[in-house]
């Protein structure tokens, strides 16, 4: 508690003190807001600046409007003082002091009043008081007087401490030397300077009247309750005169000084002298009153009795406490607002409450209900802080309704109930949340180049800025390309778009980082992973490998007297695509009739019943490869045979040289097998002349190079069973073009594409194209394929 003085009817803007001087307290320069003052009942006359705490006058403050009755005048009010993260509440007491304004007034300029020509030396006739707003020294401090021969005043304190004076006789009178008599009575105030004001008195002397009527008392004290019913009886008055006839007939009533004030609020009966409550009287308002009742007969010259009566009134619980709610933060009237973040003890609002009444009546207390999340802490004797008890978390409850309940200890009490709104704001402590760490999506391959392939989302908890999100790719490389030439993402929507055609046959998957974040200081980011799929289309037709294709045809060999189910080839292909894409099956669609069947699954070509063609008949059968998609895609070959060596069953022989492959018959007999003796293989070299059984020493050989002179750089497969077809193993599956030359003339003209003009190798041509060889297959120049 901090205590200052200020004078009242001081300009608006007149300093009043620094709170952060006075108390040394020191200042966040980086924050305009130091101090705040937390409005409270008259909350208008005194303001604080935020930045040092300086008070000053706000407005125009008239103590006598603000503080009637009360010697003291003092404007609490509270002032909270930011210091980091903790506060201090200061509590703040302004006491106004009194200037002398208000000038000593009567309530009338001219008055009259009566004494009987036989009224004793030192009887007494009250005399209206002058009236003074101030208070203290400012007050009407003396009465004067204007010098007479027969009157003086005598000056008294009345219970509800008003100075007033009463005339005091000092000698005796006599009607018929002078009947009256005008006098000036002066009030004068303790200010500096000092005022006065001043009424003209006019005493008329009446006639002699026996007998005055006698009060049973002259004074009486009594107490009314504030909540006393008008009606109400306060006092029985009786004045008895020992006159008879009309000069013992009593009236009762006021006397002339009293003020309209008393009049308002009490009644005298003039017959009976019953004092009632004439208006609700307030003990907040005033709690003494002091007035004077005259009883006069109703015979010439009456000289009025008074009786002096004082009624306090005393203070009844009426008054239900008041509360008024400050918040630290507010936006909306009503609501309190405070941060999700706030520390625990942080303060929210400051409560300060009000009882008019008095005493045990004017005491309160206060209680707080509606949740646990906030307590009452006991601030000054009438205020409370409302702070919190327990760490806050928007996003899991956003707003409180609390109920503030104060309760004076009157008999019974009253309360006051007020509902107040507490509503937390919103602080960046949510990251934007994916549902899931990983989404997969799929993507049918081909797809335009643009298109939409599926919307990310991220959600987060909190509000406005805080709660916007954007999205961006993290960067990546994929297949050596960044992963932003393979998709494009809208920060915005989320929205992902494909930037290029995707094949399946090349990349199966693609995983893509999204960042998702907030628009908050600081930023908070989360990222997922987008698995995209490739789905595979049927786009890829089964490609037959084996026997290798020349235009989508190739030459098998078939013995002559094959039987039934002799296995002429096995057709094998593969397919880019995978899944039933890729389930491939095999058909004859043209020559099946010939005396052929294929094998749907395993693509063996059979012989499906006795043939009977010649040695120089040629049998053309198509196949065809058909894979499951849908539509399912189709591959055709065209396999042309020619029938073998009647009984023989001589294996054709597939060279080596250079860099190319040859195969010759085994059964030509003019095939010399003799060393030339130059080192490399040449075609008439031989080991051996095997002239004689060409086929038993050929193959007694441990190679077919016996053919180009036993050449070390010759390589020859090794030989398998005579029926099988013409690959010789799966080293020769690279073969892709084939080629034959029967005996006709048909052979040259497979010549210039297909046989290298090798040294070697042609003088091998020359040697067969005269003569009655069975075939010469060439391949192509790939011996890179070849693994030995």
């Amino acid at each position: 508690t901090i205590r200052y003085q200020t004078n009242e009817e001081d300009a608006p803007g007149t300093v009043i003190g620094n709170l952060a001087k006075d108390m040394s307290l020191s200042l966040s320069h980086s924050s305009k807001t130091n101090f705040r003052m937390m409005k409270q009942f008259n909350d208008s006359f005194i303001r604080v600046r935020e930045s040092d705490g300086e008070l000053s006058v706000g407005e125009r403050i008239d103590r006598e409007r603000i503080c009637r009755h009360t010697p003291q005048c003092v404007i609490t009010f509270d002032v909270v003082n930011f210091s980091k993260d903790r506060y201090k509440l200061i509590h703040v007491e302004v006491e106004i002091k009194d200037i002398n304004d208000n000038s000593p007034e009567f309530p009338n300029k001219e008055s009259v009043v009566e004494i009987s020509e036989n009224a004793a030396v030192g009887s007494r006739i009250p005399l209206d008081p002058a009236v003074d707003a101030d208070v203290g020294s400012n007050y009407i401090q003396s009465y004067q007087i204007s010098v007479n021969s027969h009157f003086t005043i005598d000056v008294l304190l009345r219970a509800d401490g008003v100075k007033y004076a009463e005339l005091v006789l000092m000698k005796e009178l006599d009607r018929e030397t002078q009947s009256s008599y005008t006098v000036e009575l002066v009030a004068t105030d303790g200010g500096n300077p000092y005022r006065s004001g001043s009424t003209k008195i006019t005493i008329k002397v009446t006639d002699f009247n026996d007998n005055s009527p006698v009060f049973d008392q002259n004074s009486f004290s009594v107490s009314l309750p504030e909540d006393a019913p008008v009606g109400a009886l306060i006092l029985d008055l009786n004045a008895v005169d020992a006159d008879e006839g009309l000069n013992g007939e009593v009236v009762y009533g006021f006397g002339k000084q009293v003020s309209q004030e008393i009049r308002e609020l009490f009644q005298v009966d003039n017959k009976s002298g019953r004092l009632t409550l004439r208006s609700p009287v307030d003990f907040e308002d005033k709690s003494t009153y002091e007035l004077d009742v005259q009883a006069t007969d109703l015979g010439p010259n009456p000289t009025p009795s008074v009786c002096k009566i004082i009624i306090h009134v005393t203070d009844v619980n009426d008054n239900a406490p008041e509360i008024s709610i400050t918040p630290m933060t507010s936006i909306t009237t009503g609501v309190a607002h405070i941060s999700e973040a706030a520390d625990k003890d942080s303060l929210v609002a400051l409560i300060s409450t009000l009882d008019r009444d008095s005493g045990v009546n004017s005491q309160v207390h206060c209680t707080l209900y509606g949740h646990d999340h906030f307590k009452l802490r006991q601030a000054y004797e009438d205020s409370y802080m409302i702070v919190t008890a327990a760490a806050l978390d928007r996003e899991r409850i956003s707003e409180y309704n609390l109920t503030v309940m104060a309760e004076d200890f009157g008999s019974p009490p009253l309360r006051k109930i007020t509902q107040y709104t507490i509503r937390l704001s919103d602080e960046n402590d949510n990251a934007p949340h994916f549902a899931k760490a990983v989404y997969e999506v799929s993507v049918v391959e081909n797809n335009a180049p643009g298109a939409y392939i599926t919307t990310v989302e991220a959600s987060d908890a909190d509000l406005g800025n805080n709660g916007k999100i954007t999205y961006r790719l993290v960067d990546g490389v994929i297949m050596g390309s960044p992963v932003n030439t393979f998709v494009s993402l809208n920060s915005v929507s989320g929205s992902i778009y494909a930037l290029r055609s995707f094949n399946y046959e090349v990349m199966k998957q693609l995983d893509i980082h999204i960042q998702a974040s907030d628009g908050g200081s600081p930023q908070l980011q989360s990222t997922a992973v987008i698995r995209l799929k490739i789905v595979d289309q049927n786009d890829n037709q089964p490609s037959i490998i084996e026997p290798p294709l020349y235009k989508g045809s190739t030459e098998v060999f078939l013995p002559k007297d094959a039987p039934a189910g002799y296995v002429v080839t096995q057709i094998k292909a593969t397919d880019a695509d995978e899944g039933v894409n890729a389930q491939l099956s095999y058909k004859i669609t043209e020559g099946g009739h010939l005396g052929f069947s294929i094998n749907k699954d395993t693509g063996k070509v059979h012989v499906s019943r006795q043939l009977t063609y010649d040695l120089a008949d040629n049998v053309k059968v198509t196949v065809a490869v058909i894979d499951s998609g849908s539509p399912a895609l189709t591959s055709t070959a065209g396999y042309s045979t020619l029938p073998g060596y009647g009984k023989e069953t001589v294996r054709p022989i597939t060279i080596w040289k250079g860099n190319s492959f040859t195969t010759i018959s085994a059964r030509d007999p003019h095939i010399s097998g003799k060393d030339s003796g130059k080192g490399d293989s040449d075609f008439n070299d031989s080991d051996s002349d095997i002239s004689g059984d060409v086929h038993k020493k050929l193959w007694a050989c441990t190679s077919e190079c016996k053919v180009l002179g036993h050449s070390d750089r010759c390589w020859s497969p090794s030989a398998t069973r005579p029926n099988t077809s013409l690959a010789c193993g799966p080293h020769l599956s690279t073969f892709s073009k084939t080629a034959s030359l029967p005996r006709d003339t048909r052979r040259e003209n497979y010549y210039p594409a297909h046989i290298p003009k090798t040294n070697g190798l042609q003088s091998v041509y020359e040697k067969v194209q005269h003569q009655e060889f069975d075939y010469i297959l060439v391949g192509p120049p790939t011996p890179a394929r070849i693994q030995e």
